[in-house]
């Protein structure tokens, strides 16, 4: 009997698994880090419990720490969500060992799905194809370039624990095969605690597409149907979507069959996804896919899923977990409509998806969308956890209708104080191959450039920001009375005032005048004419402002924070820090020093005092927020100080590595 559930996880999947449980009649205790302590989660659950300080590896992978948590709050179920513990098996067996239910698979299923060259052996005996490579127990350089030549450059090479897209390196050429090798076991070290990897053949036009598969204790298995995860970046998954695009019967039900078998061959029982590569160069066909892996957990794309079946997949969990067979039979399962969910992060696209960290002042999310966020306004995005924001999902009767309410949704969806990738959402969801459903997992690195494309501000835009920052149009507009307009900061005449923003480290002025009661005119700074708004009005929340500009009605929506100013505009957020004078950017300083791009671990330095480089040459190598980045020489010159060690913290902004002046340098 469950009627207290655990959740041991964070952000939106907590969130998803309280409001099920919720709805069931049970009763949930949430845990949280120091930094969670007022996160969304923390205040939705019925309990919350204090697991340890903000590192993940101090508090949600504390295996003891949860375990006491659950105790002393009388839980008899953990549900592990996805990520951090959810694949552990010693976490499944600590839960069980202290009387309580893991709402997942069997340890034992875990650990044979846990390591990808052994689950490809297992998948091999139970005839369900294979990707062609290297799944062997040799780790040395030698013989993994050796296999590499035997299956044909180009190869992957792929952790052989985790997920992801962490470890994994695509090999075009044998001369590139040692350096890719080790910057990926260095990441599968620093991500699962192994850094062994497999060889395996790339696939030419792959397609991700996955089987959602549930198992229960009674020896039945059924599979929900397909998810296609092709719209990649860096292996980690954009855009998810079900049904996949031109999927056929056949290819249907024989992918279905090999997930089922691949679920039965580990007695398999809960909720996991079996994930195949697919070879759509001549469509897709249903001797042209291979099983790549097995993860054994819920997976962050299934709403997409639920959507489309009209099931609550957490809901399966827990009724699976708590002993009942499962809900529906392989023959009661079908598929409504298309379903459509994109992934919002904290992450800058135009500066290669750089993540993100700050506190989101202002947050509104469209309607029209299914929205699973574990974050409110207020909330701050930390250099501790991966920066997903929500998930927004839309289920229409067609892919076009999907794509396009959701394409609508993001575009009306407002966060500020943070930087996000709404924007270049809602570019690949416009994309021509895209809409077309010309997928492959190489599309987005394909068309990159015009998906990142920076928008400009436009001057208008920017009129506006100054106006709202001035202050000035908070007064009264109901007179004419210069003593009216005029206060005590203005000298006679039209009303006026300067406003600075900044952009980039740049402070640029503006003068704002006001020319009549609801009439504003703004020069200066990047304006080659000064530009007039007539008729500004400001209406509802207040964050909505309109006015006449060159005769035409624009209409914008405007947040102002503490330190910045963001304008969303016909889709665009366009964004504005509100500097103090002391914080203007030493421009001296940037050519001869290397600075943490943001909070993170050194994981390796590679430049010493006195070592001549060569500019882009690779000095650090960071980690931060789940993503491993390199930080190269800013020109030619030599190393004149080295400021930190491999495992050292450093914040936003550090400097690591100086170089000697100028007219020092070598």
């Amino acid at each position: 009997m469950i009627t207290k559930i655990l959740i041991a996880n964070r952000g939106e999947i907590a969130c998803r698994v309280i409001r099920t449980a919720r709805r069931m009649g049970l009763a949930t205790v949430a845990v949280f880090s120091d930094a969670d302590r007022d996160a969304l989660h923390v205040k939705m659950a019925d309990e919350a419990v204090r697991i340890g300080p903000a590192p993940a590896a101090e508090s949600y992978l504390e295996i003891a720490a949860i375990i006491e948590a659950a105790r002393v709050t009388g839980a008899d179920a953990v549900h592990p969500g996805y990520g951090f513990l959810s694949e552990n098996p010693d976490f499944v067996e600590a839960v069980e060992r202290a009387g309580m239910i893991f709402i997942g698979p069997s340890a034992d299923a875990i650990r044979a799905m846990g390591l990808k060259d052994a689950a490809k052996r297992l998948m091999e005996k139970a005839k369900v194809p294979v990707v062609p490579g290297y799944h062997g127990d040799a780790q040395e350089l030698v013989v993994l370039s050796g296999k590499a030549n035997e299956i044909g450059f180009p190869v992957l090479i792929k952790a052989r624990a985790g997920g992801g897209g962490k470890g994994m390196r695509r090999v075009d050429d044998q001369a590139d095969f040692p350096a890719a090798l080790s910057s990926a076991k260095r990441e599968a070290k620093a991500s699962f605690g192994d850094e062994r990897v497999l060889v395996e053949k790339f696939v030419a036009s792959p397609r991700h597409i996955e089987i959602q598969v549930f198992g229960d204790s009674h020896g039945n298995v059924v599979h929900l149907f397909e998810r296609d995860c092709s719209a990649q970046r860096r292996h980690q998954k954009v855009i998810e979507e079900a049904p996949a695009p031109g999927m056929t019967g056949e290819m249907r039900a024989a992918m279905g069959e090999a997930a089922v078998k691949a679920a039965q061959a580990i007695n398999y029982c809960g909720a996991g996804t079996v994930e195949f590569i697919v070879d759509a160069s001549e469509g897709l066909r249903p001797d042209r896919f291979w099983f790549m892996e097995m993860n054994t957990r819920l997976q962050v794309e299934h709403p997409v899923t639920e959507a489309i079946t009209g099931l609550d997949l957490v809901e399966w969990q827990i009724r699976v977990a708590r002993g009942e067979k499962l809900p529906k039979r392989q023959e009661d399962l079908s598929i409504s409509g298309h379903a459509v969910e994109a992934r919002i992060y904290a992450e800058d696209a135009a500066k290669g998806f750089l993540p993100a960290v700050g506190t989101i002042g202002h947050l509104q999310f469209a309607e029209g969308m299914r929205v699973d966020t574990g974050v409110a306004a207020g909330d701050t995005i930390t250099p501790f956890y991966d920066p997903m924001i929500a998930k927004a999902i839309v289920h229409a009767p067609t892919r076009a209708e999907a794509i396009a309410g959701l394409a609508g949704g993001l575009s009306g969806t407002e966060i500020a104080g943070t930087v996000t990738n709404i924007g270049f959402l809602v570019r690949l969801l416009g994309q021509a191959d895209f809409a077309r459903a010309n997928l492959d997992t190489g599309m987005i690195d394909r068309h990159v450039d015009e998906l990142v494309t920076v928008t400009e501000t436009p001057d208008d835009v920017i009129a506006f920001m100054a106006v709202a920052v001035s202050g000035m149009a908070e007064r009264d507009r109901s007179s004419q009375d210069p003593a009216v307009l005029i206060g005590p900061w203005e000298s006679w005449g039209l009303p006026r005032r300067e406003v600075r923003l900044s952009r980039e480290g740049d402070i640029e002025t503006y003068t704002v005048t006001r020319t009549g009661g609801s009439d504003w005119r703004v020069s200066g700074a990047t304006f080659d004419d000064p530009v007039d708004l007539s008729a500004l009005t400001r209406q509802g929340d207040g964050l909505s402002w309109t006015a006449f500009v060159q005769g035409r009605r624009k209409a914008v929506r405007i947040a102002r924070l503490a330190d910045s100013v963001t304008v969303f505009e016909e889709g665009a957020a366009h964004v504005r820090g509100l500097p103090r004078l002391e914080r203007a950017r030493d421009a001296a300083a940037g050519g001869d020093k290397v600075s943490a791009p943001m909070p993170g671990i050194v994981k390796e330095v590679m430049a010493s005092v006195g070592q001549a480089v060569k500019a882009g040459e690779t000095l650090i190598v960071m980690e931060a927020m789940k993503m491993e980045m390199t930080l190269s020489a800013p020109r030619d010159g030599t190393v004149g100080e080295v400021m930190v060690e491999a495992g050292q913290q450093v914040s936003d902004g550090a400097v690591l590595i100086a170089l000697e002046a100028e007219e020092k340098a070598a």
